[in-house]
């Protein structure tokens, strides 16, 4: 029995499998720049699935499952990477002690952008292949999924929007000044 040609055929399956990972880090690396070409790709690869699902009128299951993982990633975006609550504690007790600083501190999100912008393609990638297979088309009638993400969604956001009047921080870019190099 020769040991070696199976070790090298599961070295050969290993090396494949790294160069695979490397070249797709590559690609990774080289999108990352790119910002708005990263999210018009997103975007079309839903538009891709929604039409994928609307014609073949199935996976309905699928898509509420991709919604409900890309909204909790959204929130994982908005929301700040340490609690701002207790930081107003901190604050209140510095204030108490005659000790406040007025230093700045960063918005500093818990999910990073790249972050969410990679979990939301490697989702949607797999939500679509999915949708190839019968055993995931489960039959529930949409409009139900459909008011119920529509009613998370509303609650969710409202509680978040809260949250960040309440805290006064924002995490987004609009309408902050950016510093350019002339």
């Amino acid at each position: 029995m020769d040991l070696n040609g199976d070790e090298r055929s599961s070295n050969g399956v290993v090396g494949e499998a790294q160069r695979l990972k490397a070249l797709y880090q590559y690609y990774l690396d080289q999108a990352t720049p790119h910002v708005k070409y990263r999210w018009a790709s997103l975007a079309g690869l839903l538009v891709l699935f929604m039409f994928r699902i609307v014609f073949s009128q199935g996976w309905y299951v699928v898509c509420y499952s991709l919604g409900i993982y890309l909204l909790s990633q959204f929130l994982g975006f908005l929301t700040p990477k340490f609690d701002v609550s207790l930081q107003q504690n901190e604050q209140n007790e510095e204030l108490e002690a005659g000790e406040m600083t007025d230093e700045f501190r960063p918005f500093i999100r818990r999910l990073p952008e790249f972050k969410f912008w990679h979990n939301a393609i490697r989702a949607t990638v797999l939500c679509f292949f999915l949708t190839f297979f019968s055993i995931f088309d489960i039959p529930v009638f949409w409009p139900i999924l459909l008011i119920y993400f529509i009613v998370l969604f509303a609650l969710t956001m409202r509680k978040q929007i809260k949250h960040m009047i309440k805290y006064k921080y924002v995490p987004l870019d609009i309408g902050k000044k950016k510093y350019t190099q002339k």
